[in-house]
């Protein structure tokens, strides 16, 4: 099949816009390589460990196209390749703005020539396209917990349509990183990270597991939203009891950092 012409790519292209909370790039945390990542306003969730909370709302981000975006990215190109990087789209949560997702992953796939990754929590999984997926080379999923009256606690909404979506993904043959975070006294409890982790190994599409120490780094924007950090108070776990979660993922056969 033939390269499509820089005339093919502009036919594809939409008018898409939607709101931008800021850009960046990152190496070896939003996906393998060094990656240009666009960061989406807004978030239905309201985790209590949550380190961004101030892109929650749609109103913390500036309007921004496709274009534009894209754009951006395309200056980093030639780096990005180099390192076997690749474009992922995160937020906030980036599946509040389907459409805008949806036409970045398609643009820095097909235009860009990018790996493309989305990052989520999986939550509102059911606006995600089957064209959106086709276009995503890899989702970075958020499981919050296995019990679900402790996922509402900790973020505010039920766990069910994550574990809806990591199954429509283990349909479609998708690759997952699943991404755990181990808050002491919340998440570490043995029968929760067995259930996350039997659960994950059921899937057969997951390459990776971050099992993610809580910490504190987001505490200053809480206190800069005149909000109170939740988990002030709450201990980060030890090496130690971070290498114990990581054992009981690889015990169920997963790659684990």
């Amino acid at each position: 099949m033939a390269e499509p012409t820089p005339a093919d790519r502009a036919a594809t292209r939409r008018p898409v816009t939607g709101t931008l909370h800021s850009w960046d790039l990152s190496t070896g945390v939003d996906g393998p390589g060094t990656r240009f990542v666009a960061f989406l306003a807004g978030c239905p969730l309201r985790c209590l460990y949550c380190h961004n909370p101030d892109t929650r709302h749609m109103r913390d981000g500036q309007p921004s196209s496709a274009d534009g975006i894209v754009q951006e990215a395309a200056k980093y190109t030639a780096f990005i390749r180099a390192s076997g990087g690749g474009a992922t789209v995160s937020g906030g949560e980036p599946l509040l703005q389907p459409e805008l997702t949806g036409e970045l992953l398609h643009r820095f796939k097909h235009e860009l020539g990018l790996h493309t990754a989305l990052d989520t929590s999986g939550f509102l999984g059911a606006r995600a396209t089957d064209a959106l997926l086709a276009d995503t080379d890899l989702v970075l999923l958020d499981i919050k917990s296995w019990d679900n009256a402790l996922h509402r606690h900790l973020t505010g909404q039920e766990l069910a349509p994550t574990l809806e979506f990591a199954r429509r993904l283990a349909g479609l043959g998708t690759e997952v990183w699943v991404r755990f975070v181990l808050v002491p006294g919340l998440t570490d409890a043995a029968g929760n990270i067995e259930g996350v982790a039997a659960f994950t190994a059921s899937l057969g599409n997951v390459t990776r597991v971050d099992v993610l120490p809580f910490h504190k780094l987001g505490a200053a924007k809480w206190r800069a939203l005149g909000l109170d950090f939740p988990l002030a108070d709450t201990p980060v776990p030890t090496p130690d009891r971070t290498a114990e979660a990581r054992a009981v993922f690889e015990a169920h056969g997963l790659h684990s950092v």
